[in-house]
């Protein structure tokens, strides 16, 4: 699980910039992040069809997959690049599809890099963050966040945020590692309130003939 975190959503680490290096919580920015945290923690669950572009200028390379997840709380169901990763709190389940195997494990957050569903409230713990101006995206105006984490450790040194001043959507966001490489997860289609039932964040083994069951727990 924290090699797949790592690859797909890996979302902690440091930024050495001037002016964040002065800017702890910069109150503008406060105000759009907090909206946009407000907008999708009224929902009991959304639904979030996206793309992740991986490039890396050292290999010159590019690289992009789509999936979906669907959070609700601390739960999601996640499916992306052959793998569905659910998670219902207490446990997690990740299937390859191709290998026709589930890892069950425990659920550790602190053994995490990052769940899907703190995106939308990431800046709250252990971040220091600045409004960066604004920009057009898809023909629609955004405010453009920068989040410094505070973590000197961490290979990320920035992420930048798209939310809509329309809406207060998060339509995209970007991370920079220190090897270069830039994560970036554009937001296709977003779905409020999706149907979901205590099914939804959790695997069920019966629907995958043959599966192999691999419990860590």
């Amino acid at each position: 699980m924290k090699r797949f975190f790592s690859y797909l959503l890996v979302l902690l680490a440091m930024v050495q910039l001037t002016n964040a290096q002065n800017v702890q919580k910069d109150p503008q920015a406060e105000r759009v992040l907090d909206a946009m945290s407000k907008k999708y923690q009224a929902m009991n669950a959304f639904k979030v069809a996206f793309t992740q572009t991986v490039e890396s200028p050292s290999a010159k390379a590019k690289e992009s997959i789509s999936g979906d997840i669907t959070v609700s709380g601390n739960k999601f169901r996640l499916a992306v690049a052959g793998q569905e990763i659910i998670n219902n709190g207490a446990t997690i389940w990740t299937f390859m599809k191709k290998e026709n195997e589930v890892t069950i494990s425990d659920n550790d957050p602190d053994e995490q890099e990052l769940t899907p569903n703190q995106i939308y409230n990431l800046y709250k713990k252990g971040y220091r963050y600045m409004y960066a101006g604004e920009e057009k995206e898809g023909g629609e105006a955004v405010h453009v966040i920068d989040l410094t984490p505070n973590d000197r450790d961490n290979q990320v040194f920035k992420i930048r945020l798209h939310i809509s001043k329309k809406d207060n959507s998060l339509k995209s966001w970007k991370m920079f590692r220190k090897n270069g490489n830039r994560y970036t997860y554009k937001v296709n289609k977003f779905t409020p309130n999706p149907p979901v039932t205590a099914t939804t964040f959790a695997f069920d083994k019966t629907k995958y003939k043959g599966v192999k069951v691999v419990d860590l727990r």
